[in-house]
């Protein structure tokens, strides 16, 4: 067989990924064949024919995703800000909308130095990951109680450098890191959020294990528990932001203003406009 014009390969890939209903054919079939190829997907035109290796194994890859199968287990890892980590089977693959919430805890510690930063259920580690990356003066600790991911979170801390300190613990324990408490100037968290029983796409349901998803009949059960933590952890002027469903967007920040503790409670959206993550301040009790 002779070599082929990745153009016309990565053309089929789409069209199996648009037909199988992937919300983004184009792009994952350039990211699967910028993979295979071994270059970064703006630099895939500069290899016009491929081999028919090369082909077979993007086929095989896209079959796969056709499947719906994540993109991120394809490829072996997903990115959080400056930081790629891998994930598969047993984590929750990070999504691009907790990009904002990693920004906007970036921004309220621009100006504190050396902060104190808890990343609450951190899955794959990657967000405690991202904030040690862009200030390595931090102390970063990370939180997570499943089993499955824990084991990624491990391997991911220690690819990069062990700059974090991961604890196998629960957000719902009241002695959590009590040594921790009342010096923390930044508490993030990408909590399970969706209501049971709600209606999602295949690489969510059939690949994210349903603990790091599905939070109980309202889906805030692990973020009541969140909010009860953090005011606790956090230093007087710490900051808090959680991640939550966007039919969330009016009682998180409800349940924020409840604890007296907390101050300054927003709500911000994601790119789509929707409601994606609130935000608090703590303050003195009054």
């Amino acid at each position: 067989m002779s070599r082929q014009p990745l153009r016309l390969v990565i053309a089929e890939a789409e069209r199996i990924l648009a037909a199988a209903g992937v919300a983004s054919p184009r792009v994952d079939a350039e990211l699967l064949a910028a993979q295979i190829v071994g270059v970064e997907r703006g630099r895939l035109m500069l290899h016009p024919l491929v081999d028919p290796p090369v082909v077979e194994e993007l086929r095989r890859l896209v079959v796969r995703r056709a499947a719906r199968e994540p993109l991120q287990h394809l490829l072996g890892s997903a990115v959080l800000g400056p930081v790629s980590v891998a994930v598969g089977p047993g984590v929750f693959t990070p999504r691009p909308e907790t990009e904002l919430l990693f920004e906007w805890g970036l921004e309220v510690i621009a100006d504190v130095g050396s902060p104190l930063v808890v990343d609450l259920c951190t899955g794959s580690g990657a967000l405690a990951l991202a904030v040690a990356a862009s200030r390595p003066d931090a102390e970063v600790h990370a939180v997570e109680a499943d089993p499955g991911a824990l084991s990624w979170a491990r391997r991911n801390i220690a690819d990069h450098g062990d700059t974090v300190t991961l604890h196998a613990a629960d957000v719902r324990w009241n002695d959590l890191l009590v040594e921790l408490e009342s010096r923390v100037d930044l508490v993030l968290c990408n909590p399970p959020y969706v209501p049971d029983g709600t209606d999602l796409p295949p690489e969510v349901t059939e690949w994210d294990p349903p603990g790091a998803v599905f939070a109980g009949p309202d889906g805030l059960e692990i973020i009541r528990a969140v909010i009860n933590t953090s005011a606790g952890l956090l230093r007087y002027g710490g900051h808090l932001a959680i991640e939550h469903d966007d039919t969330h967007g009016e009682v998180v920040p409800a349940l924020l203003r409840r604890r007296r503790v907390l101050a300054d409670v927003q709500e911000h959206l994601d790119l789509a406009g929707r409601p994606r993550f609130a935000t608090a301040r703590r303050v003195p009790p009054p």
